[in-house]
């Protein structure tokens, strides 16, 4: 059997009991550590947190596991009960969907325990889930490297009068490209997109495209560390959010789309009028 167990948002604490009497009587429990990050993977004692909480030893599997060697993984499975604990929900990510279907195709029984994400707790801001387009995920640009396909998503959402939710890129275990230039993978240091940086570049792609989508004075909401004791929730224009400091990751950003008279008074709590009196 298989078992892929959501998280949750927040730290150890928030897997759900079902996911805890699944990872206890598992011979082997995996752990994804690349779609997403719970608060304790920004600390050097998080897995450890984890593992004593649980009583289980922890196989952190990255992309390259997951990906490539998951046969491995859904072998074991096949003699004995196998966990793979994911942040959030099972299928907050493509990736745990393939594992799914591979698992179903070698004859793995799976089960499935779910769990909050970003996708349903970004309700905390008071836009309404329904009133929410497509999800976009902003990618760091490079030098080189500057997509903008999010951009004609948002598009779509703003015509329709929608709220958009911007994942933010998270880069962890990510090779070098000089290192796969050598034939040798150096990885790099952990990389956590902030709001002011998704702003900085939705702001370039939208003078890029010069199709008015958005402005500097679009409200948006800024989230950060959604789920955890520590979240920080502010809702201002872009050019407002752009010069704040939002903390440590992991930082998400909703593009506010035509709102209702609940919604406006949901969202001026968190403006950044009442949060800057407040602190």
């Amino acid at each position: 059997m298989l078992y892929v167990i959501g998280l949750g948002l927040g730290d150890e604490k928030d897997i759900t009991l079902r996911g805890l009497e699944a990872i206890k009587k598992c011979s082997k429990v995996y752990m994804e550590a690349y779609t997403s990050l719970l608060s304790f993977g920004l600390t050097s004692d998080g897995l450890s947190k984890l593992e004593k909480v649980y009583e289980k030893p922890i196989i952190v599997a990255d992309r390259e596991m997951v990906e490539e060697k998951a046969d491995d993984m859904l072998l074991e499975a096949q003699v004995s009960d196998v966990a793979f604990l994911v942040v959030g929900d099972p299928f907050g990510a493509t990736t745990h969907s393939d594992l799914v279907v591979r698992a179903k195709k070698l004859g793995v029984d799976v089960k499935v325990v779910h769990n909050a994400s970003v996708m349903n707790a970004i309700g905390v801001c008071g836009l309404q889930l329904y009133r929410y387009g497509e999800t976009v995920s902003i990618p760091f640009f490079t030098d080189t490297w500057r997509p903008d396909s999010f951009y004609e998503k948002i598009k779509r959402n703003r015509t329709l009068g929608l709220h958009t939710l911007c994942l933010l890129d998270i880069r962890v275990k990510e090779p070098s490209l000089e290192s796969l230039c050598r034939g040798r993978k150096v990885y790099e240091p952990p990389k956590f997109m902030t709001i002011n940086t998704a702003i900085e570049q939705l702001l370039e792609v939208e003078q890029n495209h010069e199709e008015s989508v958005y402005n500097e004075n679009t409200t948006c909401v800024g989230l950060a560390r959604v789920g955890c004791e520590d979240q920080v929730i502010i809702a201002g224009s872009m050019k407002q959010l752009l010069t704040l400091d939002f903390g440590p990751p992991l930082h998400c950003l909703v593009i506010v789309g035509d709102t209702h008279p609940l919604e406006e008074e949901m969202l001026e709590f968190y403006s950044i009028d009442k949060t800057s009196k407040q602190t």
